[in-house]
């Protein structure tokens, strides 16, 4: 009987104290829900702050940059590129075969701006060689140019002032520096602005072209003489390692090495006569 009681106390104690620590794992749990729970909304409060603090910066940012205008693209029509084409086929070119000094596009816009509107004047700049050829000479350094086109509105008109001013004075004013220079000016019939633009691109390819073989010909010859300079290091390593060679080969070595050899060549002898007589037979 005493063993069955002290069973049922042992038995009473354990449960007592399973339910404890039940009781007390879940107060812990309860406990850190609602510390979780806090801190959810703590965090969750920050974050709005955060989100405020940012969008008032991108309003400050928006504010401060200006307001860009996307630009509108304008598509050209079908009845106006027409309009151009047919534009383009009615104006007319003249060619200036020579550009006096001091003559500018310019000027030359204005001069010939008497016989009818203008639309576009190119003018051939000048060697660069020349100009610094002249200007070490002591003459002007300014820009000239040696030929050019100008192309009018109307094909009459520039055929007119083709006409009109060919081998006449460029001015009437004696103070002007032209006063003494002519129009070299010809009418080119059948001659368009697209002729000249592929021209002066062709030449601009082959200068191009011109200038890139001449530097492939200087790296060459640079190469060339790089090679040759290398081997004749080459040689006189050679001849100083022999030149020291013979230095420790010693002194007579050098002396017999330097010695020149005679040639001996084998001659006959002379006819002396008889020399018994004492009388030569070619006397």
């Amino acid at each position: 009987i005493d063993c069955s009681i002290t069973i049922i106390d042992c038995y009473d104690q354990t449960t007592n104290a399973m339910g404890k620590t039940k009781r007390r794992r879940e107060e812990e749990e309860d406990s850190i829900i609602d510390d979780g729970s806090v801190d959810d909304d703590a965090s969750a409060n920050d974050a709005d702050d955060v989100k405020s603090v940012e969008e008032e910066d991108d309003i400050n940012d928006i504010e401060d940059k200006p307001i860009e205008k996307k630009k509108k693209v304008r598509k050209l029509k079908l009845s106006a590129t027409e309009d151009f084409n047919a534009k383009l086929q009615k104006r007319g070119i003249v060619y200036i075969s020579r550009v006096p000094p001091r003559m500018t596009p310019s000027k030359v816009k204005t001069l010939l701006s008497d016989f009818g509107t203008i639309t576009r004047v190119y003018l051939v700049e000048e060697d660069k060689t020349k100009r610094k050829k002249r200007r070490k000479a002591g003459g002007s350094g300014g820009k000239r140019y040696t030929e050019g086109w100008v192309e009018f509105e109307s094909k009459k008109r520039a055929e007119e002032a083709g006409e009109a001013l060919n081998m006449s004075r460029i001015t009437n004013h004696k103070g002007s520096p032209h006063y003494d220079d002519f129009w070299n000016i010809k009418f080119l019939k059948g001659f368009k602005w697209s002729h000249l633009t592929e021209k002066v691109a062709y030449e601009r390819r082959v200068r191009e072209q011109k200038l890139r073989v001449e530097m492939m010909e200087v790296r060459r010859e640079n190469a060339s003489y790089i090679a040759q300079v290398e081997a004749g290091k080459k040689l006189d390593h050679i001849e100083e390692r022999q030149r020291r060679r013979q230095d420790k080969q010693g002194g007579g070595s050098k002396d017999a090495g330097q010695e020149t050899k005679r040639r001996k060549i084998k001659q006959k002898k002379p006819f002396e006569g008889d020399k018994k007589a004492g009388v030569s037979l070619f006397i």
